[in-house]
């Protein structure tokens, strides 16, 4: 271990240590700095200047931090509690608490966030279904157990209710352990969430890891390892299986791109950092199963001006087993969750994993709703009335595909006064088989738009034919 460095510079939340010749801390080791009375700050060490001197990043404010100040070699990387004292409280990127509740046990086991992917050889593949109860995802983007899975939005499109969905689907009927990385989230966010887990019962089996918007961005960046290794925690050493939900990604890549600016290196494509590929890769790669239990990753990735061609997005979506996308036009015409069926897509989706009967029916849906959106220019110029026969049947199956893979969900019961919907799968497939071979040409789509299963669509058509001949009745 290295003998204690000064500060010979602080800019913002760059600061340049001096250190005794030729004992320099290692890249990635984490340093603590000590000025006087002040509040310890905790910065890891990014690069090596010259024989005396490293250059670290603070995984906190430096406010008031002054030059000549002492900083602490560690010689390890930053090192966060795990294990069973942090389940149900609220952690920073260092490992502090951050829910105002009683400080973790002395002997809590610690693990460094920083650590190398398991071999290939120790991995399993990822081919069990994670069933969602959410129709068009376990229809048309299969989930894997111990896979990755993305959803992909621009801004306001849906994807952190998407994600605070499923976190109440799975995490409720889930008997695993749950981690929660909130990267570059609003405080309001962060709140709500805690809450959310303390009225639902699953906190005690959750930890939550934050590093919000208004934290330096070393600990956004920081954030992201810091939930992986609490869950590589639970895999390895309890061999249980873990759900790691993350919101969001983007800013993972953003917080490292400010990294990358404070540090001076030259950017590459866009403006992002020259590590871009290296930096997604040594997150995402360490997500996998190893020896019968599985780390299963939900993450929300933003989509700058809903441009998927970002060399970020491109990045992140090259690692994942699920791509849901969510479409600002489907949005916009009220069909929730946004997801595009075309754009989604899920390696799961084959007949050797899902069934012959899965798969056919996501492929007729697919396929239906493509040859509708092709025929919606004209359409639009000339009116559904012009098309052919076939062509306007398919066009009505396809809309009321649309409608009936909507679904309402349990959080947003609050605002929109309807309860939330879980459907099985194969009250899904029966649904969509049902529409595709024509069992419900002669209903009309409103009765199948936010509903779960095919049998609510039949209840509520009936339910308007009563109240159609009572009104006939009374005239």
């Amino acid at each position: 271990m290295s003998g204690p460095g000064v500060i010979t510079a602080v800019r913002g939340a760059v600061l340049d240590i001096r250190f005794p010749a030729g004992d320099l801390p290692a890249i990635g080791h984490v340093l603590h700095v000590h000025d006087g009375d002040a509040p310890e700050i905790v910065a890891e060490v990014q690069s090596h200047l010259d024989r005396e001197h490293v250059r670290a990043i603070a995984l906190m404010p430096t406010g008031g931090l002054r030059r000549g100040a002492e900083a602490i070699a560690t010689g390890a990387p930053v090192m966060v509690p795990v294990g069973d004292a942090v389940l149900g409280r609220l952690l920073d990127a260092t490992g502090r608490i951050g829910d105002k509740g009683a400080a973790l046990p002395d002997d809590v086991p610690r693990a460094p966030i920083l650590q190398a992917a398991p071999a290939l050889a120790d991995q399993t593949a990822a081919t069990d279904v994670f069933e969602t109860g959410i129709k068009v995802i376990d229809l048309l983007t299969p989930l894997a157990h111990g896979g990755k899975a993305a959803m992909f939005g621009g801004a306001g499109v849906g994807k952190t209710v998407l994600v605070m969905e499923l976190i109440q689907a799975m995490v409720s009927g889930y008997q695993g352990i749950s981690v929660f990385a909130g990267i570059g989230e609003r405080s309001r966010e962060g709140h709500e969430l805690l809450l959310d887990m303390r009225n639902s019962g699953v906190l005690e089996r959750t930890v939550l890891v934050f590093g919000q918007m208004n934290e330096p961005p070393g600990a956004r960046w920081r954030v992201p390892m810091t939930a992986l290794a609490v869950a590589e925690h639970f895999r390895d050493q309890r061999g249980r299986n873990v759900l790691l939900l993350m919101d969001n990604v983007f800013r993972f890549v953003q917080a490292g791109m400010e990294v990358s600016g404070l540090l001076g290196r030259l950017p590459s494509r866009v403006g992002y950092q020259p590590t871009l590929a290296s930096e997604v890769a040594a997150l995402q790669e360490r997500i996998a199963s190893v020896g019968g239990a599985a780390v299963t990753a939900i993450e929300a990735v933003y989509v700058p001006a809903d441009d998927f061609t970002d060399p970020a997005v491109t990045a992140i979506a090259g690692h994942m087993d699920s791509l849901v996308v969510l479409s600002r036009s489907m949005a916009a015409e009220g069909m929730y969750p946004a997801i595009d069926p075309i754009a989604s897509s899920s390696t799961l989706l084959d007949p050797l994993i899902v069934g012959e009967t899965h798969a056919r029916t996501a492929e007729e849906v697919r396929r239906t709703i493509e040859h509708y959106r092709e025929l919606q220019d004209v359409i639009s110029l000339l009116g559904l009335e012009e098309l052919g026969a076939e062509d306007r049947r398919l066009a009505e199956r396809a809309r009321r595909l649309q409608r009936f893979l909507t679904q309402p969900f349990k959080v947003t019961e609050a605002f929109t006064g309807t309860p939330g919907r879980s459907v099985r799968l194969a009250d899904t497939i029966a649904g969509c088989r049902a529409i595709l071979d024509g069992k419900c040409d002669d209903w009309p789509e409103d009765a199948l738009y936010m509903i779960g299963d095919l049998e609510e669509g039949r209840q509520r058509m009936e339910a308007r034919h009563r109240d159609e001949r009572r009104g006939d009745a009374a005239a």
